[in-house]
């Protein structure tokens, strides 16, 4: 049966689900991956490093690999593979082999997410492109809070075996769902290697990529460790009050909107400042004996994300006019190689100072891109286009 026309928003909105899904869904349970493993928290925080690490390695080479391919069935293909390592990893006997299948699902990660962001720049044009590209988006950000908020929910009245396992199934019928949904697409035309290469590494555009290193740095450290911090006296949360902690993430279903509009006719580099203002503030807050507050400063951090990635991302939008799809890839990269050294590089910090020195990293790296943004991002340059970003920071 031919799809209806609604249904390729549908099913990229599932592919967002899927991408994230499992991206981050050990984030809360480091606690019991370190009990099951016989291994420190700082340890278990591998879980997310290995993932994520696999997709920066993965991510700028997907559109070469799958240049001969039909864009919709690289897409399912990889969608209901991913089911298949979620699943293996649930039932890994030692930590070595759950590195290796959280390995192998970041890897299958970036034939998800980097083709539909593909698919949608082939399919639409002009103003359809923001209203699609803002469905995925939604899709990412439920993916990752879903995946967050379920796997800590049947750790708590189960195992955290059984979280990731019906992860693994949710995964297989988003997967299904993909494959019923989204019909074919154009095969995209390809660009000169030459032209590609002309502009990559200037200076503003590895400038950007250093943000999104960043932005993802400050974000996985913070809701990696403030999962154990909430976890230990005076909080002692369970698995499924920190999971639904990670709430404060479907804040990017207004932010990100909102800031594409607010931020039109604005230097980009004047969101990066309102973004690290409030991921500041927003980490001064977490350093409270109050939960209320300390879920308050997690919001404003997450916003301030939110507003960062946004900026970086409309950024190469405006700036790699010739070579678009290999600068997002090699922001892609940089961006996850942040996401990956914050969920373990923090560890040194937390094992000697607790929260408060994992804190003090988060702000230091929450301060950075306002200083790459205003070195080389000048003033008088492009401004944030109507375009949202391709990504999101959950991501």
């Amino acid at each position: 049966m031919k799809p209806r026309l609604h249904c390729p928003k549908i099913a990229l909105f599932l592919c967002g689900c899927a991408a994230f899904l499992n991206l981050y869904a050990t984030q809360g349970l480091l606690d019991q991956l370190s009990a099951a493993f016989r291994i420190s928290a700082r340890q278990a925080s591998w879980s997310i490093t290995a993932t994520t690490l696999a997709v920066a390695v993965c991510a700028p080479f997907v559109g070469r690999m799958t240049a001969r391919w039909p864009q919709r069935q690289v897409i399912v293909v990889a969608a209901l593979l991913l089911a298949l390592p979620a699943a293996l990893s649930a039932w890994a006997g030692g930590f070595g082999a759950f590195l290796f299948w959280r390995s192998l699902e970041g890897l299958l990660i970036p034939f998800v997410f980097a083709t539909s962001v593909a698919y949608i720049g082939g399919r639409w044009s002009g103003g359809a492109v923001t209203e699609v590209t803002s469905v995925y988006i939604a899709g990412t950000v439920l993916g990752g809070f879903l995946g967050r908020f379920l796997s800590g929910l049947l750790t708590e009245f189960g195992d955290w075996r059984l979280g990731l396992a019906s992860l693994a199934g949710l995964s297989l019928l988003t997967g299904l769902a993909i494959a019923l949904l989204l019909p074919a697409n154009p095969k995209a035309s390809e660009r000169p290697v030459q032209a590609v290469r002309s502009s990559l590494f200037s200076a503003p555009l590895l400038g950007a990529c250093a943000v999104g290193f960043c932005v993802l740095f400050a974000q996985v450290a913070m809701f990696t460790y403030i999962g154990l911090h909430l976890g230990r006296a005076p909080f002692s949360l369970g698995s499924a009050a920190l999971g639904s902690i990670y709430a404060v993430f479907l804040l990017a279903l207004v932010v990100v909107p909102l800031a594409g509009r607010l931020g039109r006719g604005r230097p980009q580099a004047d969101l990066v400042k309102v973004a690290a203002c409030l991921g500041v503030a927003g980490t001064a807050l977490t350093l409270s004996p109050s939960l209320g507050w300390i879920v308050a400063g997690l919001a404003l951090s997450s916003t301030g994300v939110f507003l960062a990635q946004a900026a970086a991302n409309a950024f190469i939008t405006a700036n790699a006019r010739q070579n678009k799809a290999a600068a997002v890839g090699l922001y892609l990269t940089c961006y996850y190689l942040g996401g990956s050294l914050g969920a373990f590089v923090p560890g040194a910090a937390w094992e000697r100072w607790g929260w408060a020195g994992c804190a003090a990293v988060i702000v230091l790296f929450q301060v950075l891109p306002l200083l790459i943004a205003q070195r080389f991002w000048k003033p008088g340059g492009t401004r944030l286009q109507s375009r949202l970003p391709t990504d999101t920071p959950e991501s």
